[in-house]
């Protein structure tokens, strides 16, 4: 977790050897760009892979901007707790969020989670919407993506913005795709949230915004 007000793509052990970015219509990012070019010295969460792409944007609209790569931290063994042989793996959720999503208590006006939660183990997930609950500021926005489906080799990405409703997929990594929700799934994640807004799209992934 970091504060980005510059330039840098990340370490070179998280980066997407293959450069090739891939267009996608998105109107969630149509949605909160315009919230963003409306509004002034908004604080933004990207939870992402470190995209240069996405500060230069943001830190360009005059917001400021914070990183972590949730999915790369998840992957690590420190945060497994042991557990019996044949026994579901168990995570140490509280002490993941506190290395990973912790603030001193900053909140932020805009939180973008692309498709995280769909390559995250499903202990971390309800955590996760408590702890983004709690660091949104109210009346913030939350702009997530959901797979529809759980199919096979599907890559996980990193996303950069565009000054279009357009936002460009590049593959990061090689991590599974872990999980693919209903609608009324990812309504319940969202029930602290006063209200959420769910966005039809061609491909298999949903789009929704959620206010604080």
């Amino acid at each position: 977790m970091r504060n980005i007000f510059g330039g840098g793509e990340g370490s070179a052990s998280s980066r997407n050897t293959d450069s090739s970015r891939v267009p996608r219509h998105s109107s969630g990012w149509k949605e909160l760009q315009k919230h963003l070019k409306g509004q002034e010295s908004l604080r933004v969460l990207d939870i992402g892979p470190t995209s240069s792409t996405n500060i230069n944007y943001i830190t360009g609209l005059g917001h400021s901007i914070y990183m972590a790569n949730l999915v790369e931290e998840a992957a690590r063994p420190e945060w497994v707790l042991p557990s019996e042989p044949g026994e579901e793996a168990r995570y140490d959720c509280d002490r993941f969020f506190e290395a990973n999503l912790n603030f001193s208590g900053r909140q932020f006006d805009v939180v973008i989670l692309w498709d995280t939660v769909d390559f995250l183990p499903e202990a971390l997930i309800e955590p996760l919407f408590t702890r983004l609950h709690e660091v949104v500021a109210p009346g913030g926005l939350l702009l997530a993506f959901f797979h529809t489906t759980k199919e096979p080799n599907t890559a996980f990405c990193r996303y950069h913005l565009t000054d279009t409703e357009v936002v460009e997929m590049q593959k990061s990594g090689s991590y599974p795709l872990l999980n693919a929700y209903s609608n009324r799934k990812i309504e319940a994640m969202l029930h602290d949230f006063s209200s959420y807004r769910f966005f039809l799209a061609k491909d298999n992934l949903r789009e929704v915004i959620a206010t604080r």
